[in-house]
């Protein structure tokens, strides 16, 4: 296959401390790239870029096959138990403009728990801190990544179930990013499986923006 037969996306993670955006990293590359276990304190002190390796026959476009390859940069969470707001925009804003200069950012995921309810004041600090960093176009390239679903699943609700009894402050939360969100577990009994799942619902996100990425200078 050549190189002109590859696509690659670009994937940001953005959220509080311990909503398992590290974790959530890890279950899209595929890898154990970004550190991540429970801490009393936050865990991530500086953004980091994880690659997938090259992921053949993922996709068609034009009627041609599509090998897929994943860059999934993680950031620091906010509110942060040692950063400031400040050292933590600042850390993404120039990680940005390094990783994602040529190709631009595809999108990204605001990682929430699915198993804790999403409260108006939590959601206003990680609303904004997206907005800030990614301007007036946030809501264009923006997908809610809902982390712990395996607590979902062993509560026996379905997908559909858990939108239906959510709270207020997360179904408006999704009616602004145009109802774009994928689930994701720890405990997958086949995780391969599900990680394609995953990637495939976000090229459908990314496609929706013609595969234009969001430029940083």
């Amino acid at each position: 296959m050549s190189a002109d037969s590859e696509i690659s996306i670009n994937l940001l993670l953005l959220g509080r401390t311990q909503c398992g955006k590290s974790a959530a990293g890890n279950s899209l590359l595929g890898s154990s790239d970004f550190e991540s276990h429970l801490s009393p304190c936050s865990v991530t002190t500086c953004c980091s870029l994880g690659r997938t390796c090259r992921i053949s026959g993922f996709t068609r476009r034009y009627g041609n096959e599509l090998a897929l390859r994943v860059h999934v940069l993680d950031t620091p969470g906010y509110p942060h138990s040692s950063l400031s707001k400040e050292q933590v925009q600042q850390a993404v804003k120039t990680a940005l403009a390094q990783h994602f200069r040529d190709k631009g950012l595809h999108l990204a995921l605001l990682v929430l728990r699915a198993d804790v309810p999403l409260c108006e004041e939590d959601a206003d600090h990680t609303v904004q801190l997206v907005q800030e960093l990614l301007g007036p176009a946030w809501r264009e390239f923006t997908a809610v990544c809902l982390t712990h679903a395996d607590n979902v699943e062993d509560a026996g609700l379905k997908e559909e179930e858990y939108l239906h009894i959510a709270s207020k402050t997360l179904l408006t939360l999704l009616k602004s990013v145009k109802q774009r969100y994928v689930f994701v577990g720890n405990n997958s009994s086949s995780p391969e499986e599900k990680r394609a799942t995953i990637l495939r619902k976000i090229m459908v996100f990314v496609r929706q923006n013609n595969y234009q990425g969001l430029l940083f200078k």
